[in-house]
């Protein structure tokens, strides 16, 4: 009897460990929007724009980096992305203007790219097993929720004691740290046929297939939706929500500001995101990954309308925050493992990236709207129904993807 691969291997600990670290900071930024904005008296729309050209360099740098690894090796990679993170933070420490902090976020941005999904799934990816490969994404993806846990409360705890430049400083640091897992990150090579073809070939089959469109298109939602939640709804929460009642549940768990709330319901999102991604994985093994993108689509889309709707009180924003959460990462190992089965693992790396820069399109959009429309109108309601629309079309666009894989034969021809 042929012993089965292993889930668990020392690609897919490494690659957990620096994913979570590098969300973990990511998915800090949001708690700093009020914060910096109010100690150089700028308009919400400023720091939101650095955020926003945060997702941007993201988008950018991801298919960069891919082809970074593809090229010099996975680890090299990994360490550009970590020094040039670390250096945008320490920079952005120093910056007290607009225009300084919306530079240095392209040096953070870059630094994601460097450490975070279209590298690191592209090595867990060549790493797994056929069998195994949808669930080790997963759990990999879930490492992201994982720091998103821990990063929005962590960065509201520390500027509780510490300025927000020293916890940029502290954080520079953690990403640094992460390259001591390097040594185990060694996937092995593509397979025969995979490295007979070039990266010009593989792009050229991808750009000429209809379906690689739509993955291009579906992810633009997935990055508006979680760019603005994610920079946007700490604040929202702060402003709108009703006030927590002194004698509840909440303030007796210490959560008695919605200040607080706005910053534990981003954790209280990556939880949720946790088990919702792996679930994701694991019905990826079984089930159409298209008809699965759909469904999450629909329902972010559906759970968006409904909290907008609705007078925000604590409840509705702890209740918004677990559905969406479980909804929230789990398109990633569904889209990097559709574009993997499409078009094989070699260039997986470049192939994710490029769509995942429409993730970030979508994320510069959400983020940057966000900020503008609040300056505007004094609310951010217009730029959530948007939201609702394009979660709408993302859903629509998913289900003509053919996903069965082309021989390469009948692409060229």
């Amino acid at each position: 009897m042929q012993e089965r691969a292993p889930l668990m291997t020392p690609v897919l600990i490494a690659g957990c460990i620096i994913i979570l670290v590098s969300f973990s900071i990511r998915a800090s930024f949001g708690v700093f929007q009020i914060p910096i904005a109010e100690e150089f008296g700028w308009l919400r729309s400023e720091f939101s724009l650095a955020i926003a050209i945060q997702n941007l360099a993201w988008g950018i740098g991801q298919p960069i980096f891919g082809a970074i690894a593809e090229r010099i090796g996975d680890r090299k990679a990994i360490i550009m992305g970590a020094l040039v993170y670390a250096a945008g933070l320490v920079l952005s420490s120093f910056a007290v203007s607009p225009e300084a902090h919306q530079f240095y976020e392209v040096m953070v941005g870059f630094g994601i790219a460097g450490t975070g999904f279209g590298v690191i799934l592209a090595v867990v990816g060549r790493a797994s097993s056929d069998e195994n490969r949808s669930m080790s994404l997963a759990i990999a993806t879930a490492a992201g929720s994982a720091g998103q846990v821990f990063g929005a409360p962590v960065a509201e705890w520390m500027l509780g004691f510490l300025s927000w430049q020293n916890t940029f400083l502290i954080f520079a640091a953690g990403i640094l740290a992460v390259l001591i897992t390097l040594p185990m990150m060694r996937a092995p090579a593509a397979s025969k046929a995979e490295l007979e073809e070039s990266m010009g070939t593989i792009l050229k089959r991808a750009f000429k297939d209809p379906s690689y469109t739509l993955i291009f298109l579906g992810f633009f939602s997935c990055g508006y939706q979680l760019a603005f939640v994610t920079a946007h709804f700490p604040a929202f929460v702060t402003e709108v929500c009703a006030a927590i009642d002194p004698k509840g549940v909440l303030a007796s768990v210490g959560i008695s500001t919605t200040s607080q709330l706005g910053a534990w319901s981003i954790a209280l999102i990556g939880a949720a995101n946790i088990g919702g991604t792996l679930y994701a994985g694991y019905l990826g093994k079984k089930y159409s990954k298209k008809y699965l993108l759909a469904a999450i689509y629909t329902g972010r889309t559906i759970a968006a309308a409904a909290f907008i709707m609705l007078p925000m009180t604590p409840t509705t924003v702890i209740i918004f925050s677990i559905v969406m959460g479980s909804l929230w990462l789990a398109t990633v190992p569904l889209t990097s493992g559709l574009v993997a089965h499409l078009y094989g693992l070699r260039y997986m790396g470049t192939l994710y990236g490029i769509v995942f820069f429409s993730h970030q399109l979508g994320s510069f959009l959400g983020v940057w709207l966000g900020g503008r429309m609040y300056d505007v109108y004094g609310s951010y309601e217009a730029v959530w129904w948007i939201g609702v629309g394009v979660g709408a079309f993302s859903a629509i666009v998913h289900l003509p993807i053919r996903e069965k894989r082309t021989p390469p034969a009948a692409m060229a021809a």
